[in-house]
């Protein structure tokens, strides 16, 4: 009785297609009668088989119609009889290898048409001998309409242990490391790339966690092709048996059949989306199962074929499988749609990739060693890596599946490629590459990016600039001098510039408003220096980094020119009076004496002529003349001790309007753009880390 395995559970077409076994007699004809109604009457078969599969068949054994697909037909007279004659056959090459309760001895009926149909019983019976989906292999072939029959090939049960228990696939220190750092990196630019420029990034980690928790004892290798290439044939040489279709009608493979040489990829198979009716085993062989043991061998349909969901399925299994082995003819070898399609895309894939030439029975004495010789140079064209000398890359090599001339070597190269339990974590690896180069464009440049100081200081001065601050600074000045005249100069100036006043309207030492033009001439001072700034910034960026530090710069410009207008009138006017330097008492003083001793003389001369006193003209006069030459003596002494004190202050009114100015700037631009670029940065490194280099210039 054959066990049950793990990838016998997903195949529940297995009534269809069971090991013959004798019954009773006085059921024969019964059965081929049902069998022969059941062919004429194809509209009632999907009825019967659900009312089979529910309450199972008058004789008490149950049919299992293939899961999510109608019942198969019953075998005709003619397969009936091949299928005996197989049996027979087999029987006595090995009498030992029939099941339990299986009769060696042939019908004794002379005509096709009276041969026994077996029964199959439901899997799920208790009936001793009763056989699961214990099959080796089964021929399926697509039903193209009610005249064309299901054939199927019968070969000999598979004896399997009980299933061992499977181990999820690991990955190495470095490649965890790097798939951490993509995961970083797809987070850290969700807010600045559009989703479709991450899709492909999402999907290479979705794929490298899902693998990731299946079997990592079993390497899922596909078979690809283009029409008539003969990989339907490689499939069914490496097996053993006959399980895909092969044929002159193209496509000939329509859907993907699978097979294992041991148990334990069912979940794997469940992933790629390949059905139980489509899952297959290799034929009975110790050598064999001890060379493949863990290979999954796919046969996927036409890559050119006319049908739409052909190509579909090839391109969504090939996203999904390990590796793939590539099978091309000598007739198709240099098709551009291979090259430019599949190959070159999949040139990082190379390690993962078998590249075979097939039918080289086709080709007379060296044309073979030319033609692969050619096809070397093609891939080489491709950018796809040759294992040659012990390199990584791509096996290359030429054999005839028909003859079963190199099926050996590559059985042998299998083998070797499949033991080292490696190809699903290079597959991975090579996808995260094909990730990180079509991402290179948004993350790296050849250029150094960021902001020097040299732009911040000019941004710094255009907006001083834009606030006035060096003519604050003039203005706070002349304040400072026009102060110390006024404390030190001579009574008599300052009567005439008081008049002067009052004559000229006083604007007052600082404009607190300014007029509209210059106003406009302000604010456009402003953007032109958040546009440069935000231009300096992004020099050398990525497109969609650049991007968002203009806007981060054009979002921080919104308010600036009023804020700076605030700043002007509350750090750029002097609060009070200018401060008074030490020695400014004594020259009011000196300036006092002076002016004292112009209005003594001037009396002592005004009492002499009216005759108060004595006449005396020498001391008045040069009490007098002092007073007059030493009043604006000393009023220019002060001015020349005042432009020391009156230029500290105006730099210093200009130094708080332009760190105003400055601050403002800071925070409402230059800060946000180094925030900008402090993520980009970080995602730089990221994606260093992703491509396993330390640095990335730009």
């Amino acid at each position: 009785m054959t066990a049950v395995t793990d990838q016998d559970h997903h195949d529940t077409s297995a009534a269809e297609n069971a090991p013959p076994q004798e019954v009773p007699s006085g059921t024969d004809t019964a059965e081929q009668k049902e069998g022969r109604e059941e062919r004429e009457e194809s509209e009632e078969r999907a009825e019967k088989a659900e009312a089979e599969e529910k309450g199972g068949r008058a004789d008490g054994s149950a049919d299992t119609a293939p899961e999510g697909g109608a019942p198969e037909e019953a075998p005709s007279d003619a397969d009936a009889s091949a299928a005996e004659s197989d049996a027979h056959a087999r029987v006595a090459r090995d009498p030992g290898s029939a099941a339990p309760g299986t009769s060696s001895t042939p019908s004794t009926s002379s005509s096709p048409a009276r041969h026994s149909t077996p029964k199959t019983p439901h899997p799920d019976s208790d009936t001793p001998g009763a056989w699961d989906d214990g099959l080796i292999a089964r021929r399926v072939s697509e039903t193209d309409g009610p005249a064309r029959e299901t054939r199927e090939t019968i070969t000999e049960p598979r004896i399997t242990s009980a299933p061992q228990p499977v181990m999820p696939l690991a990955y190495d220190g470095q490649l965890r490391s790097r798939l951490d750092a993509l995961r970083e990196l797809v987070g850290l630019s969700r807010t600045r790339l559009d989703s479709r420029t991450l899709a492909e990034a999402g999907r290479v980690l979705d794929e490298a966690a899902a693998r990731r928790r299946l079997s990592g004892q079993h390497t899922v290798v596909a078979i690809a092709g283009a029409t008539g290439s003969g990989k339907s044939q490689l499939f069914n040489s490496l097996a053993g048996v006959p399980i895909s279709e092969t044929g002159v009608r193209r496509p000939t493979t329509s859907a993907p059949i699978a097979c294992s040489w041991n148990d334990g990829a069912a979940t794997l198979l469940d992933r790629i989306g390949i059905p139980g009716r489509l899952r297959r085993r290799p034929l009975q062989s110790a050598e064999a199962e001890a060379q493949l043991r863990g290979l999954v061998l796919i046969d996927l349909p036409d890559h050119d074929s006319a049908a739409v969901q052909h190509r579909e399925q090839v391109d969504r299994v090939l996203a999904l499988v390990d590796a793939v082995i590539w099978v091309v003819d000598p007739e198709k070898y240099a098709d551009a749609v291979l090259h430019e399609r599949y190959l070159r895309p999949m040139a990082g894939h190379a390690e993962v990739m078998f590249v075979v030439l097939n039918q080289v029975d086709r080709l007379p004495g060296e044309a073979a060693h030319q033609v692969l010789d050619d096809l070397r140079r093609l891939l080489d064209d491709d950018g796809i890596a040759l294992g040659e000398y012990g390199e990584p890359g791509a096996t290359v090599m030429a054999l005839s599946a028909l003859t079963g001339d190199g099926i050996a070597e590559l059985r042998e190269a299998l083998g070797q490629f499949v033991g080292e339990r490696g190809a699903a974590a290079r597959r991975i690896s090579a996808d995260l590459d094909a990730a990180a180069w079509e991402l290179r464009p948004v993350y790296a440049t050849g250029r150094r990016t960021g902001l020097s100081e040299r732009a911040r200081d000019e941004f710094a001065d255009r907006l001083a600039d834009a606030v006035g601050a060096t003519a604050a600074g003039q203005a706070a000045e002349r304040a400072w001098l026009r102060n110390a005249n006024r404390a030190c100069g001579t009574p008599w100036l300052r009567l005439w510039r008081w008049y002067q006043d009052r004559r000229e309207p006083s604007t007052g030492r600082f404009a607190v408003r300014t007029q509209p033009d210059e106003e406009a001439t302000a604010r456009q001072r402003v953007e032109q220096a958040v546009r440069t700034v935000a231009e300096r910034a992004s020099a050398g960026l990525p497109a969609p980094w650049a991007l968002a530090v203009r806007e981060a710069a054009v979002r921080g410009s919104q308010g600036l020119p009023e804020a700076l207008d605030e700043l002007a009138a509350r750090a750029g006017t002097p609060s009070g009076r200018p401060p008074r330097p030490g020695w400014w008492p004594v020259a009011v003083l000196a300036q006092a004496s002076m002016t004292l001793l112009q209005i003594v003389g001037g009396l002592w001369l005004v009492g002499q002529i009216a005759g108060f006193m004595a006449p005396n003209l020498g001391v008045p006069v040069l009490l007098m003349s002092v007073g007059i030459v030493g009043g604006p003596g000393v009023e220019w002494s002060c001015r020349l001790a005042a432009r020391g004190p009156a230029r500290r202050y105006g730099l210093e009114a200009e130094r708080r309007l332009r760190e105003a100015a400055a601050g403002c700037g800071r925070a409402r631009v230059l800060d946000p753009l180094a925030a900008e670029l402090l993520r980009y940065r970080e995602v730089r490194e990221q994606y260093g880390r992703v491509v396993g280099a330390r640095a990335v210039v730009g």
